[in-house]
């Protein structure tokens, strides 16, 4: 999988440790990141107790549905068999990678890459957990972090991609409002009015 694959580990390790600060079960942790498998969705169950942190978990796992969607063509009529394991590192992977594939090949290899990039999130959320106790408490944000950064980096070097380049100035530009907006409507909107501006952008070339 690439360099995703230690930041993405290093993020599931990072909610480990934090799961077992919080003496949250075992077997919970390892039910959050197998069930919500997305690490805001993670963090908003563990810090937000009860059927409020369910629904703020799926809201926040909303965000995979335009990812799928893009996806989804490449995967054939049982892409929905991919549905489980759609999240930002094996995406981030496949859709630079399935669209140059045979058509038959597409679901087939997401299945085998988003099952790797579940597995070992599992695996090193359940390394962290056992390991919290040595993990010094300042590193536990850093490592949350690694993932979202990695990615980040992933999309900056796409400004180099014509294809993807209004995408990216779009979001850039558009990024302010979900700092300004309330929270509650400042991500979609950026996300809307970013994603919206690209889209015509490229109507118009």
């Amino acid at each position: 999988m690439g360099p995703q694959a230690p930041a993405m580990m290093a993020t599931f390790l990072a909610f480990g440790a934090a799961c077992r600060e919080a003496d949250m079960p075992l077997s919970w942790m390892l039910a959050a990141c197998l069930l919500i498998y997305g690490m805001p969705g993670q963090l908003i169950l563990l810090g937000v107790p009860g059927m409020p942190g369910v629904l703020g978990a799926t809201v926040a796992n909303a965000r995979f549905l335009p990812l799928a969607i893009a996806l989804g063509p490449y995967l054939g009529p049982r892409g929905w068999l991919a549905a489980p394991f759609i999240a930002v590192t094996p995406w981030a992977v496949a859709i630079r990678t399935v669209p140059g594939l045979h058509p038959g090949l597409g679901l087939p290899w997401f299945l085998g890459c988003g099952g790797v990039s579940w597995g070992l999130g599992a695996a090193a959320a359940l390394l962290g957990f056992w390991v919290a106790a040595d993990l010094p408490a300042a590193a536990r944000p850093a490592l949350l972090f690694a993932s979202t950064c990695y990615f980040a980096l992933l999309i900056g070097a796409d400004v180099l991609r014509p294809a993807a380049r209004p995408a990216v100035l779009g979001g850039i530009v558009a990024a302010p409002l979900a700092i300004l907006l309330p929270p509650a409507v400042g991500l979609l909107a950026a996300g809307l009015i970013g994603g919206t501006a690209a889209w015509l952008w490229q109507r118009r070339r």
